[in-house]
Parts: structure tokens; sequence; C-alpha cells
């Protein structure tokens, strides 16, 4: 299970460790894509593999399914975890989500979303404020 958040440094050769707690989970090798709110997702390869499917069973005669399914998997890229637990963050990567320096791993069950550590703070400075209003709409739906 993928819960919490760390900060650890993009080093200069675009490099990034993951929490020790959480590589087990991970294996050998991730996934690495385009997020949403301008972070990125990071999938075990096996969670993934199912997200992807979900994605390419999709009509792509629906505009937005081939739009959406452009934007997860034509940017997705496999990378290896090296023995020190680190990731490669592909330059285009980097750029999208605009990691520099300081980058949050924020554990979401099944994937980790990776922040600027300015942005995210911006993002959870507003959650915060909006947790109670979201909470009763998740209710509404039956879902909490």
């Amino acid at each position: 299970m993928l819960i919490g958040q760390y900060t650890h440094e993009l080093d200069p050769k675009k490099r990034l460790t993951l929490p020790s707690k959480w590589r087990s989970h991970f294996g050998k090798k991730v996934v690495v894509t385009n997020g949403l709110d301008s972070s990125l997702f990071v999938f075990p390869v096996k969670e993934w593999e199912g997200v992807a499917s979900k994605l390419a069973q999709n009509s792509f005669g629906n505009r937005d399914m081939r739009d959406f399914n452009r934007f997860m998997l034509a940017h997705a890229f496999e990378t290896d975890v090296d023995a020190s637990g680190r990731i490669l963050i592909p330059d285009t990567l980097k750029d999208f989500a605009k990691l520099n320096g300081k980058v949050v791993l924020a554990g979401m069950y099944s994937r980790v979303e990776l922040w600027d550590e300015n942005e995210w703070k911006k993002y959870s400075a507003k959650t915060l404020g909006e947790a109670d209003a979201l909470a009763g709409k998740l209710s509404e739906l039956g879902i909490i």
C-alpha cells in the first residue's frame, strides 16, 4: 500500500529516490507518466498494466478518449529502479511537472504522485480548506 508523503531531492542526473518503505511494492521497474494537476504518476508495472488495459479498451471513435489516451499512454515511460532505489525522470516528464530540486512523493494507495514541492504546498493548502465540502459530495455519491 502506497500512502503518506515524502520529500526527496531530484539529483542533477534527473534521478529521484523512492522511499525505502515503498520499494518492495514497486519491484525492479516502474512506469512514470503524465499525471493530473501538473503532477506525474508513478505506477508499479502490474498496476500500470491494468490502467493501460482499461484505457485501451475505450473507443477510439470518441475524441475525448483519444485525447486522454494520448495524454497518458504516449507519455508513459518504463524505467528501472536502481540498486539505490532511484528512478530516472525523463526530460519531457520533468518539464511537464516543472520538477526542480525538491519533489514531493505522495502515496495514492496504488500509485505515487510526484509534485514540485511549491506546487504541492499550494495544492494542499487549497484542498485543506475544501475537505469538508468534498466529504459532503462524496457522501452524497455513497462513496464515504
